[in-house]
Formats: structure tokens, sequence, C-alpha cells
């Protein structure tokens, strides 16, 4: 770790007079880059009003890639970010293909395909054509394209032939069969609010069923979903149009019913367009990837949400509601925004520069840093999304946090707490065989394995690891600790955070008897029990 200027001191980083000391660090090195820009980062930090949203965003897309490359140098990754970029880079042109031949020339000629050679017969002159396509055919033919548009003029047959496989592909079955699963052609469809879930009606069971033709089963408990690849997250990335330069980002801030009018469109299902939450800064984060950048669209993210782990695919679309394409395919800015996550999480120390940047993220206008202990003392009931939000919070403003949970709550290995952890592995567990760690609540036990527990842990991990938060779980607020005693315990707060769906109990006379269980506590003894594994007595 000697190589690592961050690393040799880990531990002092948790303290805020040290993270103090690193934005120091940060401000000098920006200097050095752009005297200019460290000066605009200080007034934006003393004065955030005094800047327009469009002003803001320049700003912090302009600082965005200082930071990853000094987020590199104190972690000594530079060799590894670079491989990296390069990797994004080199998919670029598959990017370009999909612009230049699918969308400009192949997706106009549609109605001319049966004029045209067999897909077979333009395949196999497409083969001829190709080198190094045994691992990778859908990059072998990017190139092919790029190398044929570099110099168009000579090669005017050899653009046709690639516009009329592509039209082929687009339209004849052998073709449709033969680029399914390439980013390069997938192209949006119309949106058809009243058909979201393709079904079909079986009149002899008098019953819908999907559509699909392979029916999906739903054994064990492994994780589902594994999320976009690098190709198909940075296709995405290219879809969108950037809006936030000239504040039509409806994704982040809610789709008006007219431009700069406050009150808000509801789509043909009667929902809200509200946009993102927490106003997160989409189109940047968007912008940032495409470019080619790995670190600078997290610490984007981050700005608004450093909660991301437990946002983004699988978790909330709100975003992807209001985005400004209505009538067809919205961007799928969930999957960008995880993607943002787990590229970093790739890096080596990539746990370390997401606790990092939790806690120290100098884009931010407010809470770029955590302030020291103020001397007072919150107790917060419920460690769930809400509950631990708030705990990282009151953290930054320099508060003491105690968190309880009903649930009980496994304590994380002292090496965890104490070493830096270089690889995320280190972390993960498959889903059917993970220590239900009790921490996350709602999160923890109510969601399905559709989406990846693996990441609360990293929220866990990075509160457990701060020196004024602690928490205790198999406690009740109510029972085991009320308001009352919470006073007599010293506590200048409460915070209660227990859920927020309600009603808690069924309005039914002994629901609450011996022997009969709530349906939040029958969900919480399954999961903690582990009754998801085969092996277990409880299952």
């Amino acid at each position: 770790m000697s190589h690592s200027p961050y690393l040799s001191a880990f531990n002092a980083h948790f303290q805020a007079q040290n993270l103090a000391e690193l934005d120091q660090k940060f401000l000098a090195y920006l200097n050095d880059h752009d005297p200019l820009l460290n000066l605009s980062l200080i007034a934006y930090r003393h004065a955030p009003d005094s800047l327009t949203a469009l002003q803001i965003s320049e700003l912090l897309l302009a600082i965005a890639p200082v930071l990853e490359s000094f987020i590199a140098e104190i972690f000594g990754i530079q060799t590894e970010l670079q491989t990296a970029q390069a990797a994004r880079h080199a998919e670029l042109p598959i990017l370009e293909f999909k612009k230049w031949f699918v969308q400009r020339r192949a997706r106009r000629r549609l109605n001319q395909a049966e004029t045209f050679e067999s897909f077979a017969e333009l395949d196999g002159w497409l083969s001829s054509q190709l080198e190094n396509a045994e691992q990778d055919r859908e990059l072998a033919v990017a190139n092919l394209g790029k190398r044929y548009l570099a110099t168009a003029a000579d090669y005017p047959e050899q653009i046709e032939k690639l516009t009329r496989w592509c039209v082929r592909a687009l339209t004849a079955p052998e073709g449709k069969l033969a680029v399914k699963s390439w980013s390069s052609f997938k192209l949006p469809q119309q949106t058809q609010h009243e058909n979201l879930v393709p079904v079909r009606w079986l009149p002899e069971l008098q019953r819908f069923e999907g559509a699909h033709a392979v029916p999906h089963q739903r054994e064990g408990f492994k994780l589902t979903d594994p999320r976009m690849n690098t190709r198909e997250v940075l296709s995405e990335a290219h879809y969108c149009i950037y809006c936030h330069d000239h504040e039509g980002d409806y994704c982040s801030k809610g789709f008006p019913e007219k431009a700069g009018e406050t009150r808000l469109k509801t789509d043909p299902l009667g929902v809200t367009l509200t946009g993102c939450p927490l106003d997160e800064k989409i189109s940047e984060m968007n912008s940032l990837s495409r470019q080619g950048y790995i670190i600078a669209p997290l610490a984007m993210v981050m700005v608004d949400n450093p909660m991301c782990p437990v946002t983004g695919h699988r978790i909330c679309n709100d975003c992807m509601k209001a985005c400004i394409y209505q009538k067809q395919d919205p961007v799928n800015i969930p999957q960008i925004e995880t993607h943002s996550l787990t590229s970093v999480l790739k890096l080596p120390w990539g746990v370390e520069i997401y606790d990092l940047l939790v806690r120290w993220n100098p884009l931010r206008c407010k809470q770029w840093l955590p302030k020291a202990y103020n001397g007072l003392k919150v107790l917060i009931a419920g460690q769930g999304p809400a509950g631990f939000t708030l705990a990282h919070h009151l953290l930054m403003e320099g508060f003491a946090v105690v968190g309880i949970e009903g649930l009980k709550i496994e304590p994380l290995p002292e090496a965890l707490l104490t070493q830096p952890i270089r690889d995320y592995q280190q972390l993960t567990e498959e889903l059917d065989e993970r220590v239900m760690a009790g921490f996350g609540g709602v999160a923890e036990y109510g969601i399905t394995v559709r989406w990846d527990k693996n990441f609360l842990k990293l929220i866990y991990l990075s509160l457990a690891r701060r020196p004024y938060f602690q928490v205790f779980g198999a406690v009740r607020f109510g029972g085991t600790i009320t308001v009352e005693s919470a006073w007599e315990l010293g506590f200048d707060h409460l915070a209660i955070a227990v859920g927020a769906g309600l009603p808690q109990a069924l309005p039914i006379p002994h629901s609450l008897a011996v022997g009969m269980r709530q349906a939040n506590d029958f969900l919480m003894a399954l999961q903690l029990t582990g009754a998801a594994k085969s092996h277990s007595l409880t299952n």
C-alpha cells in the first residue's frame, strides 16, 4: 500500500480534519490543472445560488475528469484506470456503426428490403471482408464500417453492400436472429402504455399468461438479473440527448405540462412525471459515461445520491418515466446509474473509492466534507433506506448517531472495518448462500433477488466505519426502547424510521394474539432464518 497516499493513512481519513486536508490537496491539484477552475469551485462553494443550473452543470462537468485523475493518483491505480478507459473507447466503433449504418442508412431503406440479395448471400460476403471476427463479430463489423467511412470515396460499393446487409438484418428472420444480442441493432420502439407487459389470452384456462415463447422459471434464490454489460450501457448513454444544457432534463427535474410551468404532466396511466426525487444529475452522468470516464460518472451521481448502491436498476425508475422520450423507449437511466457504481467497484480499491466519495465529494456545494462532532446525539429507530440515509446526512452534519433495528443485525468482520478492501469480491456472496446481515430493513427482507443485496453491505460498511455511528439489532422501538427511555439515555433527538407502509397492524380482533404473525414479521423471520437456502431447516 506504500504506493498509495490515501491507503497508507487509511484509518486517519475517517476523521473530519484529515478529510479536510485531503480536500485542500485536491484544490491544489485542481489549481495546477486549471487555476480559473479552482477559483470557480471555491466561489461555487461559498455562493451556490449565484450560478444558474447550466453554469453549475458546466462547472461540475469540467471538474469531474480532474477528480477522476486525482482519485486514481491517490489510490495508485492510474494504469488500471487507463485500461478501463481504453476498454470503453474500444466500444465507440459499435456506437458509430449504429448511428451511421443502422439508423442513418439502413432504417431509411427498410421498404427496399425485398429488392436486395438474401441475408445469407450478403452475410457470406460480409464474412469474407471481416478480420478478427471469431471472438466479437459485432465489433469486427463495426470496425469494418469505420474503415469504409474513413475514406468513403474509395468504398462506395462496399458501403452499399454493408447497408443492404443491415437492412436484411433488420427485416429477414435469419438476419434478426443473427443480430438479436447486438446493441447496434437495438432500436427504440414505440411506447404502448396499454401493453407494457406483453400477454396472451388462454381461452381454455380463462386467464392470461406471459407472451414469451419460453416461460421463465423462477426456481432458487440466486440473482435473477445480471444487469446490462458495458456495451449495452454505453448504447443507452449515447441514446440520451443530454438535456441539461437547456434545462430540459425532465428525467431529473420532472416533466412540466408546458415549458417553464411548475405543474407536472401525467402519463396515460395517470402517473405524475416527477422525475428523480433526488434531483440527480442524470444528463451530466450520461455525458461523462459517453466520454469514456469511469470514476467521474459515479462522482456526479453521488453529488445528490451518496446512497446510490440502493437506488438505480431494479429499485427506482421515476427518471425513466419522465424521460424526454415519451412516445418511444426511454433511456434506461437506472442501468446506467448502477453500471457507474459497478464500473468503479471493479477497479482495485473500488470499494474504498466509493466509500471515500460518500464522505468527501468536491463536486458537492453542501456536505463535500463531514463537519466536526457537534456534541449532539440522535437515536434513529429503523435502519431501512430512510433510517440509514438519515444517519449518513446527520453524520455529515456532525451529529453522533445510534441506529436501532428490530431485525437481528450481524456485525461486520473487524478486518473490513479497519483494513482497506482491494477487491469488491471480498464483500460479495451468492444471494442464495449469503448470511442475512439484517441491515437495510425492507431492502434486506422484502426485496426479491431481482436486485443484488450485496450492495447493502456497501452502505452498512460505510456507516459502520464512521467514528460517531453505532447500530444495534433486535431492539424494538416502543418495547425495548421507548421515547421516554431515549431521553433518559441522553439522546438529544429521536427519529422514527420504522416503515412508511401503514397500517402497521391489521384492524382485526386478536390479530396480535399468541401464534398470530403480521406479514412483515413473517417475512423477516423467513429471511433471517435462512428459508431461501435449500439446506436450511427453516426451508
